[in-house]
């Protein structure tokens, strides 16, 4: 089928340890189950996990041979959203069930016209900026949220 090393062993973040390369995927490209990917040094490897994962900052993927692959988050383009009332900005996002970074003193979302008007009507700040994207996970332990079926 390939030739390509292969990992079948996803490792979460603060599980894993020792030298490791690394690849650099967006928020979209860390949601995988067989996918052929590439290390900053340029070497090849096949992702083919039992189930669809949700990969995170961090964590590592283990190849056939023992080494690992870790896996950062790409600058991606967002829309950076600031104000007043975050918790009420937070819960307008989050009926929408849209991917949401939650900061401190910001919220990151990933860039949409629709979303940008609407924030910009309920009086936040939003800016377009360039970073990388890490955004909560599910409700019930690590993953991602889809639709409306819960």
């Amino acid at each position: 089928m390939t030739d390509l090393p292969a990992a079948r062993t996803l490792h979460r973040k603060g599980h894993w340890s020792g030298p490791a390369s690394a690849c650099t995927l967006t928020y979209d490209d860390r949601f995988l189950r067989r996918k052929v990917l590439t290390t900053a040094e340029g070497a090849r490897f096949l992702v083919d996990l039992e189930h669809t994962e949700s990969v995170d900052h961090g964590d590592a993927f283990e190849l056939a041979d023992g080494s690992l692959v870790t896996v950062n988050a790409a600058a991606e383009d967002l829309l950076e959203v600031k104000g007043h009332d975050l918790v009420r900005l937070a819960w307008h996002i989050g009926n929408r069930h849209t991917p949401c970074q939650i900061e401190a003193d910001r919220l990151l979302i990933q860039r949409n016209h629709v979303l940008s008007d609407m924030l910009h009507h309920l009086g936040a700040e939003v800016r377009e900026v360039t970073e990388p994207f890490t955004p909560e996970g599910g409700a019930y332990g690590h993953g991602r949220t889809h639709g409306h079926a819960h």
